[in-house]
């Protein structure tokens, strides 16, 4: 959940949003923020480890090198809760698996403490000119904007960077326009991870369980641009 939706969910409703991280593959727990003290639970991470559970970030180039503090790269763990394998799908598992490490496919970054910080899937990452850039970071910082009521950032299709950031936003204050958003965001990211454009929409497509169907968005958007 994104920080700042955690915190309106935690003023509005007086619960304490507890953030964690865990895959299918993994049990489905590997990590998880403190709960018997306040002072070591974070809103913007997801947690330490669970019990005899060890983490890495590593690079997405070969996978092999292990990563400094502060370093975005493949999140990848191991400990007892990690799957043998994928049912009668050898290929998958080789892929999924090295050593007993599970390489999740999501991109994040470790702080000094050992705290997981998810930044995206590897899978949807935008590719801008070289560059690697994780839509969840563009979507974090349009939820701090209090007319925003929900977004999905994608990257649109572009001939001469491979792809831009193109945001779709839910306006909580019907206000508020897409030039205004843009010149918002503007400046508060490095320059290369700018928002390029921002179209309103209704609503954001996604899953019975919450997940933003970004493939329903950049069909859509090639559809649009008579690419598809």
């Amino acid at each position: 959940m994104a920080p700042e939706l955690a915190r309106r969910v935690t003023e509005l409703t007086g619960v304490k949003v507890v953030q964690g991280y865990g895959l299918t593959e993994a049990g489905p727990v590997t990590h998880l923020n403190p709960v018997h003290d306040d002072a070591f639970l974070t809103i913007d991470t997801g947690g330490l480890p669970v019990n005899d559970t060890e983490q890495k970030v590593v690079d997405l180039e070969t996978g092999e090198r292990e990563l400094p503090v502060g370093e975005v790269g493949e999140i990848i763990v191991r400990g007892p809760q990690v799957m043998l394998g994928y049912w009668n799908a050898p290929e998958s598992t080789a892929a999924a698996l090295r050593d007993g490490w599970l390489y999740t496919g999501d991109i994040g970054r470790l702080d000094a403490l050992g705290y997981l910080t998810i930044t995206d899937r590897k899978k949807e990452m935008i590719k801008y000119k070289g560059f690697g850039i994780a839509p969840a970071e563009i979507e974090a910082l349009l939820f701090e904007h209090p007319g925003v009521a929900d977004c999905a950032v994608i990257g649109k299709p572009d001939p001469e960077a491979g792809e831009v950031p193109k945001a779709f936003v839910v306006r909580k204050d019907p206000a508020l326009t897409a030039e205004a958003l843009l010149d918002w965001a503007r400046g508060r990211l490095a320059g290369y991870k700018t928002l390029h454009e921002i179209a309103l929409v209704d609503a954001i497509p996604k899953t019975a369980s919450g997940k933003i169907l970004r493939r329903v968005l950049k069909e859509q958007e090639r559809q649009r641009l008579g690419l598809a």
